[in-house]
């Protein structure tokens, strides 16, 4: 439950500060006074779109007791901060949130009814209604359906692979023949790591064969002043090691030099040329030998892949087949105990709609192509009208009747219920009846209403009125004496007569 509200700067509002009461608690007002502004504030704290948001919104409630957040660390008890400068900014517990985030997370807790909404009556909605109806009072059922959702998604991610490979099948000889292609030109050169350093080192070489020939023809005469050298060390009585080490180790690199100038005589330039010339090439397609070799071998594995299509298509056809006759098998399970649920239900919502002063509610079940939920699809006629005919009290009547149908038996709080004007524009018989079935969902939920009517007013746990001066809106937790005085108000106008005064003290009685 939210324990209490603070906003700051938001249209007429400049502060305001509430705690509020667990149970039913309604704001009244003159017209324009800023109830719908308020109800925004709260509403912006869970994520949901609003008109005007305030420079600062706190909202403190209790955490719910099934709320979990494997990204946000959560207390027991949570403040949401909304604040306003360049943009709007979401945090919990002093964490930045996103917008959308903060809305799915709070979804299922925080649940928003206006008479100008049309919505809570898609198929979607109503299988969900049944399912969650039926999953806590039938573990059989729940486990069918938890088991259907698990196979039905592996059976759509199976029907997606055979898509892609009955699409990729008309340029499937097409691939086999590129990859071949692509592989033969890589495997024919036949590339080496580190080869091309080498051919170029080869290259350079050659370039200068013959100047290395000449050089060493002109050096070898040194040799023939070796004994003169070694002669004047000997007549000199010095050491003439160093030189005749130098001269040994002269001699041996001439030798490696005459054996590769041979060498290099018996490799053919062209050959070269033309090797680095398809190295070359295989860098400009691949970036380098490296990622070459790489590709060849991806391409080599997926070319094993092409050749064992046709044998996952067949395995994969056979699967899908299996899997959708036990699919179908656990879904028409699923639709008849939600049919036989959809019955129970709407004997238990005679008594609401007829208090409510409608009719019969039926749902009308139509068997769809087989996705996630099963093979259902489910309307409600009211009496003989579809519900996109209903009138905006209709609708919302409906819904309460349905919240109120499904109320569990458990005392487990079900989350908050934000109510906007839902009694607008009934009479005074639809009036009561609305009243009375929004206390009693009361006792499970949190509800904040927007009222123009004395009866909801007066069933209020926490009676607020929204007052607007010199262009200021103000808020006001009333007392017994306010309670009666607003509730007289909203009956005979802003100058009650004293009938409407005795009116509003029955009506708190």
């Amino acid at each position: 439950m939210i324990e209490r509200l603070y906003f700051r700067d938001l249209v007429t509002f400049k502060e305001v500060e509430l705690a509020f009461e667990q149970g039913l608690v309604v704001f009244t007002g003159p017209s324009g006074a800023g109830k719908s502004v308020l109800i925004s504030s709260i509403l912006s704290g869970f994520g949901y779109s609003t008109k005007g948001s305030a420079a600062l919104c706190e909202v403190n409630l209790l955490k719910p007791a099934r709320l979990k957040s494997e990204a946000f660390v959560l207390e027991d008890e949570l403040t949401i901060k909304t604040l306003k400068k360049e943009k709007l900014r979401y945090f919990i517990e002093g964490q930045n949130i996103s917008k959308k985030a903060l809305r799915e997370m709070f979804s299922p807790y925080v649940q928003y009814l206006s008479v100008r909404d049309r919505g809570g009556f898609e198929s979607e909605t109503l299988l969900d209604m049944l399912d969650k109806t039926l999953g806590a009072k039938d573990k059989v059922y729940k486990k069918s359906l938890k088991e259907y959702k698990k196979r039905y998604a592996n059976y759509k991610a199976k029907a997606e692979q055979l898509r892609k490979i009955k699409e990729d099948e008309a340029k499937l000889a097409e691939l086999i023949e590129f990859t071949n292609y692509e592989l033969e030109k890589i495997n024919t050169i036949n590339p080496q790591v580190r080869e091309e350093e080498e051919l170029l080192k080869v290259k350079q070489q050659l370039s200068r064969i013959d100047k290395i020939k000449d050089a060493l023809l002109n050096a070898t005469e040194i040799f023939a002043f070796e004994s003169a050298v070694e002669e004047v060390y000997r007549l000199l009585d010095k050491d003439g090691t160093l030189f005749s080490d130098t001269m040994n180790q002269l001699r041996a690199d001439f030798e490696e030099a005459e054996t590769l100038a041979d060498e290099l005589e018996e490799i053919d330039v062209e050959e070269v040329l033309d090797r680095l010339s398809d190295l070359t090439t295989l860098k400009n397609r691949y970036g380098s030998i490296e990622e070459a070799l790489r590709y060849r071998d991806v391409k080599a594995k997926e070319l094993e892949g092409y050749k064992n299509i046709a044998q996952d298509k067949s395995m994969l056809e056979s699967f899908l087949h299996i899997e959708y006759s036990e699919l179908s098998i656990i879904a028409s399970r699923l639709s008849q105990s939600r049919q036989k649920e959809a019955k129970v239900l709407e004997e238990v919502l005679k008594g609401h709609l007829e208090t409510l002063k409608l009719p019969g509610l039926r749902f009308d079940f139509n068997i769809v192509s087989m996705c996630e939920r099963g093979v259902d699809s489910v309307d409600i006629m009211l009496g003989d009208s579809k519900t996109d005919t209903l009138s905006g009290g209709e609708f919302n009547r409906i819904r309460l009747a349905l919240m109120a149908a499904t109320i569990p038996k458990e005392t487990e709080t079900r989350g908050i219920l934000i109510l906007d004007e839902i009694d607008a524009n009934v009479s005074g018989d639809e009036s009561i009846a609305i009243a009375e079935m929004i206390a009693t969902l009361s006792s499970v939920y949190q509800i904040f209403a927007i009222s123009h009517q004395p009866h909801l007013s007066a069933k209020a746990g926490q009676h607020i009125v929204i007052t607007k001066e010199c262009g200021e809106s103000r808020v006001e937790v009333l007392n017994e004496e306010g309670r009666v005085r607003e509730i007289a108000r909203i009956i005979a106008g802003e100058n009650p007569t004293s009938q409407a005064m005795e009116f509003a003290k029955k009506l708190r009685a």
